[in-house]
């Protein structure tokens, strides 16, 4: 284990007070290691980085924590900068790499956890406890021969995708801060490396659940049952008398879970690399790698370049939701007498999974195009537009948007509705299905004001498009943060028309179809 020096700031300068940090995974680790000889990780400080600097703050993150402005800025003290880059830690802070296992891309792959990740601890804050963690910080046990950095390409996407996922109202972990390093990371090139620093109210994944169930260790179902008394006690308190904690508690990740598919759908937003051990306990979206907003939309657009077979396609990511409740399901087996996964108790939470998401998606669909009440027909007359979407390659987020503006009392050809319908290249096959669409509005007595503002609160103006983290990424590596920051401020307000941002909201540049983002990072 490395030692991070305990800052001690100057009078002028603000840390959390020592006792606000409560650390509870530390203390379980420690509890199942006196117990079990199992700890749930392993005490650990990070690897310092030279001369760190900060890349951008997240001020409003910051004040629901109960932080006072300009809390990251002590009078000539920069522990804050410090301690968030991993070279050192405030009084109260417990550092710990927790340990997990998973499936990747389907394949079991045994022992990971927090290779590149580190838990400083968990803060008693106004908006409840949160866990504050580090990512990119320096090796841990569990790296693997890696060296447990971040670089500042990455680490600029997944700061501002998880505030873009908020934004628009998507369970997701939070960013609080972004800082970079002019030390040397060795990728497909030389880069250089960053820390964001990770919020959330707990970082556990399903994961560290299959790895206490695939452990050979005596008591191995013991240390299991605890990890799930500990998750429910702090997060689902409401299944504490539930006859069978492990199934309450997997019905409940399975209904957060098909939520959180048909959020992702619904805004064109691809993971990449949903592998069991990025799947949360508690239905957020977390460990954002190489994610995408779809441009223009293709149901089996792959984000990920590193993913040959196309296993997390956009089209393939609620399937894929499916197959990681299950591996969930089958660590948790031994915790549930008498469970049997054809018949038993444990298929049938998991068959709440197959009615859930298309519910949930099916609504999410309705929302998207306006309808105020529901008709067998709606999802036929979904579906089609995706077709005619999908056929012309439409661009996914401002296909919607303009849809917002459709005159249900004009004609389809009127010049009104030129916005949207000159998107599509089949006029003829776009008018059959705009006249069915405007007969459906019409049944329900839509009025076009009313229906237009509510699409325009559930479709995007502004999504993160990858040139917009390339045009960020790319002034950053020169020392200029500016653009990261401008876009973390547009995409707290995804819905809303920003005069200036014009750009933002138009098609991406011809270049923008040749990035490509892998699981290098």
């Amino acid at each position: 284990m490395s030692d991070a020096p305990v800052f001690t700031p100057s009078q002028a300068a603000w840390r959390p007070d020592a006792a606000q940090w409560v650390n509870r995974i530390a203390q379980l680790s420690a509890q199942l290691d006196a117990e079990h000889q199992v700890p749930l990780g392993t005490l650990w400080a990070g690897d310092p980085v030279p001369h760190p600097r900060w890349v951008a703050v997240n001020h409003a993150l910051a004040t629901d924590m109960g932080w006072p402005e300009g809390w990251h800025q002590g009078q000539g003290d920069d522990a804050a900068l410090h301690v968030l880059s991993g070279n050192a830690v405030w009084p109260g802070m417990a550092p710990l790499a927790t340990v997990y296992s998973g499936h990747q891309f389907g394949m079991w792959a045994g022992q990971l956890g927090d290779g590149r990740a580190l838990l400083l601890g968990e803060l008693s804050t106004p908006v409840g406890p949160l866990e504050v963690q580090l990512k990119g910080a320096g090796a841990t046990p569990y790296s693997r021969r890696a060296d447990g950095r971040a670089v500042l390409r990455s680490s600029i996407r997944e700061y501002l995708c998880s505030e873009a996922m908020h934004g628009l109202g998507i369970p997701t972990t939070r960013a609080l801060a972004l800082t970079a390093s002019p030390l040397a990371v060795r990728r497909e090139t030389f880069e250089t490396a960053a820390v964001v620093t990770r919020v959330a109210p707990s970082f556990i994944r399903f994961g560290h659940f299959e790895h206490f169930a695939h452990s050979r260790r005596p008591r191995h179902h013991e240390v299991l049952a605890a990890l799930v008394d500990a998750v429910i006690a702090h997060h689902y308190p409401h299944l504490a008398e539930a006859p069978n904690r492990a199934l309450a508690l997997l019905d409940e990740v399975v209904r957060r879970t098909a939520t959180l598919m048909a959020q992702w759908q619904s805004v064109g937003f691809c993971h990449g690399v949903m592998n069991t051990d990025n799947m949360s306990i508690l239905g957020l979206t977390i460990d954002y790698g190489p994610f995408g907003f779809m441009d223009a939309f293709d149901p089996d657009h792959i984000c990920n370049h590193s993913d040959d077979h196309g296993r997390y396609s956009w089209n393939n990511q609620p399937q894929i939701g499916y197959w990681n409740l299950r591996a969930l399901a089958e660590a948790l087996l031994p915790l549930i007498p008498g469970a049997d996964e054809d018949t038993g108790p444990v298929m049938a939470v998991l068959q709440g999974y197959e009615e859930r998401f298309p519910a949930e998606m099916l609504a999410r669909w309705r929302a998207k195009v306006g309808l105020a009440t529901e008709r067998p027909e709606d999802e036929r007359l979904v579906l089609d537009l995706l077709q005619l979407m999908a056929r012309g390659h439409l661009d996914f987020t401002i296909t919607f948007r303009r849809l917002c503006s459709f005159r249900s009392d004009l004609p389809v050809t009127d010049p009104a509705n030129a916005p949207v319908r000159d998107l599509f290249l089949d006029r003829e096959a776009f008018d059959a299905w705009a006249q069915r669409y405007q007969a459906r509005l019409q049944a329900e007595g839509s009025v076009d004001a009313e229906r237009a503002a509510r699409m325009q609160r559930i479709n995007p103006l502004y999504v993160l498009r990858n040139h917009m983290a390339e045009t960020a990424i790319q002034k950053a590596r020169m020392g200029d943060d500016s653009e990261v920051q401008r876009l973390h401020r547009l995409l707290q307000r995804p819905f809303d028309v920003q005069p200036g941002c014009e750009a933002d909201a138009d098609f991406p540049p011809d270049w923008a179809s040749s990035i490509e983002v892998s699981c290098s990072s």
